[in-house]
């Protein structure tokens, strides 16, 4: 197989995994709130958020880190076609 295609296959499993990743973060995001205004009894609710918001900050490196390998890969992809495409020679 010709090294385009190993390039096309390894950038669609890193592509896919961000979307994953952006997927279960936005659901995380879902049950959050931007303001809680709670007493002694709902104090539990402020735990919950604090533990959504510490996942919330764990996923955002990795999401940053996949966004820019998947862009980085597909700039080279791209670069490769087209030398390819230039250097091949007409039959």
């Amino acid at each position: 197989m010709s090294p385009l295609i190993w390039l096309l296959v390894v950038w669609g499993v890193l592509t896919a995994a961000l979307v994953i990743l952006l997927i279960y973060r936005s659901t995380l995001t879902m049950h959050e709130d931007d303001q809680l205004f709670l007493d002694e009894a709902e104090a539990h609710m402020e735990k919950e958020q604090a533990e959504i918001m510490h996942k919330v900050e764990r996923l955002n490196p990795v999401v940053r880190w996949l966004g820019a390998t998947s862009g980085l890969l597909i700039l080279a992809i791209a670069g490769l076609a087209i030398y390819q495409g230039l250097t091949q020679v007409p039959q």
